[in-house]
């Protein structure tokens, strides 16, 4: 049996405070719902984690819509130019003019995270930080609950009317829930890297090279983000400063006219570009939103914004279930929401086969890099292909 004092009551526990559960426990508390976030980190961790910064407009326009964008609207810098760049060509694409018409906003997603946190502790929503869930039950019942532990050992368990799952794809919420339908491994890997300088452009640049990616994204005015494809097999450690600077300035095409910025590397680490996507993001009265529901890989980077974007469709599911006891949108929300990711799961796998050469011991390497070749080519010439890049690349 529980003791009355471990057992702490909410209308909707949220797991994770990344941009998903704090954007969802924002639009919840604004209705004055009781709301509880669960994370495993502390405060500091996740103020500082430094993530992606590129907001497509329909997040910036959900942040804006509910009172969330103070920060970004006066911190943030509009991006609307990007270049791809290779040994014997390099073109820039305008896409804020293309397509629909729609530049990004850059923001370090630390600063957006930031930001959430304190405004919800200013509506009054509750925050635990170093805790970490170890069990869900009772999904199917109309009070599901989770098993918490604390810093200091201390275990107690958290009820709630609804549990939103937004810990992540590797969470204990998206364990609870029918696996993935389908996985692909795209068999490549990046070397991320902080760099401590300015941007070498204004722009993002696609460095598109017969040895590998490489990726320059800007962050602030003296933090830049660097990707380079790297052998599955390598550590980060691997990969020294000499080393690191000398591919970048290969595959991103830099001249003496045009050097890169050069600075300390105060980050490193690898990602596996791995794609899952799920058939259901429910199970009873626990629904996912953000990187529980899919794994997509940073190519497009559509992740946070797929996280915006479904936080506020649970947010809306779960105010007329728990304000208008109605359950539409609530049995609607897989169905709501998996277009949006599928969308975005096929822009993101797109980019990859455009940014990345084929395997060496493919055996049909030759033909795929005359592919590749070719859609670039008609990238940089066909307004038609230029047109549908933009209206993809800003959109979910």
């Amino acid at each position: 049996m529980w003791c009355k004092s471990d057992v702490i009551d909410s209308e909707v526990v949220v797991l994770g405070a990344g941009p998903a559960g704090l954007v969802l426990a924002n639009l919840l508390c604004a209705v004055g719902m009781r709301c509880t976030v669960l994370e495993r980190r502390s405060r500091e961790w996740v103020e500082n984690r430094a993530r992606a910064g590129f907001l497509a407009p329909d997040s910036v326009e959900v942040l804006r819509r509910h009172g969330l964008a103070e920060g970004l609207d006066r911190y943030g810098s509009t991006h609307e130019i990007c270049e791809f760049r290779g040994p014997d060509r390099k073109f820039e694409l305008s896409y804020g003019s293309l397509g629909s018409g729609r530049p990004h906003t850059v923001y370090p997603q630390q600063l957006l995270v930031t930001d959430l946190l304190a405004e919800l502790l200013r509506r009054g929503g509750t925050v635990e930080f170093e805790t970490t869930a170890e069990a869900v039950g009772d999904l199917d019942s109309d009070r599901p609950w989770v098993q918490t532990r604390d810093a200091a050992g201390r275990v107690r368990r958290h009820t709630g009317q609804f549990l939103a799952g937004c810990d992540g794809a590797r969470g204990i919420a998206a364990a609870a829930v029918p696996p993935p339908a389908a996985i692909r491994d795209h068999g490549i890997t990046w070397l991320a890297l902080l760099v401590q300088a300015p941007p070498s452009s204004a722009n993002v640049l696609y460095g598109v090279h017969p040895e590998g990616f490489a990726g320059h994204m800007p962050r602030s005015a003296d933090i830049t983000r660097y990707y380079l494809q790297c052998d599955p097999e390598d550590t980060p450690e691997s990969w020294s400063e000499q080393r690191v600077w000398d591919a970048l300035t290969r595959r991103l095409a830099a001249t003496d006219q045009e050097p890169l910025s050069r600075g300390p590397v105060v980050e490193r680490s690898l990602v596996r570009l791995r794609s899952e996507i799920r058939d259901s993001l429910r199970q009873g009265r626990l629904l996912l939103a953000g990187d529980a529901c899919t794994a997509i890989s940073p190519s497009a980077a559509k992740g946070a914004n797929l996280a915006i974007m479904g936080a506020e469709l649970l947010a809306r599911a779960l105010t007329a279930a728990l304000r208008h006891h109605d359950m539409t949108a609530v049995d609607r929300y897989s169905a709501d929401y998996l277009p949006m990711i599928q969308r975005a799961q096929e822009f993101s796998h797109w980019m990859i086969e455009l940014l990345h050469p084929p395997a060496p011991d493919d055996p049909q390497a030759a033909y795929q890099r005359v592919l590749r070749r070719a859609r670039l080519d008609s990238l940089a010439t066909s307004r038609h292909h230029q047109d549908f890049f933009a209206e993809n690349y800003v959109g979910i």
